[in-house]
C-alpha cells in the first residue's frame, strides 16, 4: 500500500498538470493573456493551490502553455531561411506566422506585446524579425519583393491581423489565410506573369458579430 501511494500521487499530479495546461490553452487562446489564473483553475477543475503548485507564476504558465507554438514559430523561421527561393521563404514565413496567431489570441498577445517576464517570447519575436529582414533583403535582390518593404511592415501587418481574433472562431483560420494572401500580394514587387495566383476561400463574416465572442 505504501509503495503504491507515491505512484498514485505522481499520477494525480501529472493529470492535474495536464488539465491545467489544457485549460490554459483554451482560456488564454480565446480570452488573451489578461484572463485571470482563477479562470484557468476553474476550467481545469482544480483549486488555486494546485495550479500554483505546478505553475508558481502566470509567466511560467504562459511559457509552458505556448511552448508548442514557440517551437512551431522557430521551425517556420528555420525553414524559411533554408529555402533556396527567398521569395517563397518570405511568403511561407508570413503565412505560417499568421496561422499560428489565428489559432490563439494568447500566443498572438505574447508574441506581439511586452508581457511582463515573457522574455522567451521577446527573443522569438526578435529572431523572427531578423529572419524577415534577411529574407526581405534576399527577395528584394531577386526583384520579387517590392523595394520599399521594411520589417516594420510585417509588424503593421500583424497588428492588423489581430483583428481577426474578434471574428467567430469557426472562420478565423479561413479569414487569416485570406488576409495573408492579400498582404503577400501587396508585398510583391510586380504582378506575376500569366494567370494570377488564386486566393484562399473568403470567410463569411457577419457584421452583427460581437467582438470578443466566439
Amino acid at each position: 500500500m505504501t509503495s503504491h501511494l507515491p505512484r498514485t500521487v505522481r499520477s494525480d499530479a501529472r493529470d492535474n498538470r495536464a488539465r491545467v495546461l489544457d485549460a490554459a490553452r483554451a482560456v488564454f487562446g480565446e480570452e488573451g493573456l489578461n484572463a485571470p489564473m482563477r479562470e484557468v483553475a476553474r476550467q481545469a477543475g482544480v483549486g488555486p493551490a494546485t495550479l500554483y503548485r505546478h505553475f508558481p507564476t502566470k509567466q511560467a504558465l504562459i511559457a509552458e502553455t505556448f511552448a508548442e507554438q514557440r517551437r512551431a514559430c522557430q521551425a517556420a523561421v528555420r525553414d524559411a531561411l533554408a529555402d533556396p527561393d527567398p521569395w517563397h521563404g518570405f511568403r511561407s514565413l508570413v503565412e505560417r506566422i499568421c496561422e499560428l496567431h489565428a489559432h490563439s489570441r494568447g500566443f498572438a498577445d505574447a508574441f506581439m506585446t511586452a508581457f511582463p517576464g515573457a522574455m522567451d517570447f521577446a527573443a522569438d519575436r526578435e529572431r523572427t524579425l531578423r529572419a524577415v529582414g534577411e529574407l526581405a533583403r534576399r527577395a528584394q535582390e531577386t526583384g520579387r519583393l517590392r523595394p520599399g518593404f521594411v520589417v516594420d511592415d510585417l509588424v503593421l501587418m500583424l497588428l492588423a491581423h489581430r483583428g481577426i481574433q474578434d471574428t467567430p472562431r469557426a472562420v478565423r483560420l479561413t479569414a487569416s489565410r485570406r488576409f495573408a494572401a492579400y498582404v503577400i500580394e501587396a508585398f510583391r514587387a510586380a504582378p506575376e506573369t500569366g494567370a494570377p495566383t488564386p486566393l484562399p476561400p473568403a470567410p463569411h463574416l457577419p457584421l452583427t458579430h460581437s467582438p470578443g465572442r466566439p
